[in-house]
């Protein structure tokens, strides 16, 4: 059967080399007689893929020496309760900068242990929009800023990186790391679930600077604090092992693509491509301003939403599946991370003109 394209937010499609090199040695790694899912994770088989692929993720995205990088479960949500029980120390208060659905979940968590001012907020506006630098309302005496560089829902990406002074500057980038280069030293924390540009479910990755690590509250469990996690090469426990495998084999992709200067042509490429249809047409609609369209997430409506069932029958018969907005946009939203294929974007885009041709 013929793959189709799949323009899921996540769980997302992975490239297809990576998940022909996950059936080939699915019942035999590297001549080990097993598959990666049977390995004991302190066996020296499974060893070696956890450090290669901490080192490949390392290397394709120029991680200093002084960031640890952790292999945790839980997802990114439960990083929303694991930054502020690492993170606060002694201060009582963080910066959120609310800009759509991920961002007031992590909001929400924060508010059980600390003060949250939000130095910025898109909400009145429908979240259709970031705040400026100059608009935001940053406390200097805060313990970090939270943002979401992409938010997924809404289509709205950050197009720079907030400028906090010496205040830690945390940062979601679920869907949106691994899709271009980025200075990670102007972070003191990244964190991203893999589900979408990194592997499947069941993994999250924590890029931290070393100097927050032994800031927990003394109330905060073991699994839920960062130096646990660091001290035992993220396998105080036994972690996600496939994912982890998995997202190693995407990194590996990844580096012989060109690294990540290579995947943010083609992704741009695709992005301006699929704007570029619904700019040009009155029948599909964005209402993102071009300045903060997301790259990855990419939400239109139909001019007439009655047609919006027919819309979805005939893209899924034409092979582009989940395009179904999220719903409290409506509409639809192509997500195209790393792993959609320029050409997958190329059938949208045709499937899209047609579609309007046929409504004249």
């Amino acid at each position: 059967m013929a793959r189709k394209f799949n323009f899921s937010a996540g769980p997302a499609m992975l490239p297809t080399e990576v998940m022909e090199r996950a059936q080939a040695e699915m019942l035999d790694w590297n001549g080990s007689g097993m598959s990666v899912m049977e390995m004991s994770h302190r066996g020296k088989e499974y060893m070696s893929i956890a450090a290669k692929a901490e080192q490949d993720l390392r290397d394709v995205m120029s991680i200093p020496d002084n960031y640890k990088v952790l292999f945790l479960q839980g997802g990114a949500s439960l990083q929303f309760a694991m930054i502020p029980l690492n993170l606060l120390g002694d201060k009582t208060s963080a910066d959120y900068i609310n800009t759509g659905m991920w961002s007031k979940k992590a909001i929400a968590e924060a508010k059980r242990y600390c003060t949250v001012n939000l130095a910025g907020d898109t909400s009145e506006g429908g979240f259709t929009s970031v705040p400026t630098q100059d608009e935001l309302k940053l406390n200097p005496d805060a313990a970090y800023v939270h943002y979401t560089p992409n938010e997924t829902i809404g289509g709205v990406e950050f197009d720079y990186i907030p400028e906090t002074g010496d205040v830690p500057l945390i940062a979601d980038m679920s869907s949106t790391i691994l899709s271009r280069p980025i200075d990670v030293s102007k972070f003191a924390m990244i964190y991203a679930g893999a589900q979408k540009n990194i592997g499947p479910a069941g993994l999250c990755i924590v890029i931290i600077r070393d100097d927050l690590l032994g800031k927990a509250s003394a109330q905060t469990p073991a699994m839920l604090n960062y130096q646990t996690h660091a001290d035992n090469d993220s396998m105080y426990n036994t972690p996600p092992t496939y994912s982890w495998y998995m997202a190693g084999l995407v990194f590996e992709w990844i580096k012989k693509q060109g690294g990540l200067a290579a995947m943010a042509e083609v992704n741009q490429r695709k992005s301006d491509k699929l704007y570029a249809a619904i700019d040009a047409s009155d029948f599909y609609a964005n209402p993102v301003p071009k300045a903060n369209r997301s790259w990855m997430n990419v939400p239109f409506t139909l001019k007439d939403a009655s047609l919006d069932a027919d819309f979805l029958a005939g893209a899924t018969q034409a092979g582009l599946i989940t395009l179904k907005g999220h719903r409290s946009v409506g509409g639809m939203r192509a997500s195209i991370y790393n792993a959609m294929p320029e050409e997958g974007v190329d059938a949208l885009v045709a499937f899209m003109k047609a579609f309007e041709s046929n409504q004249a």
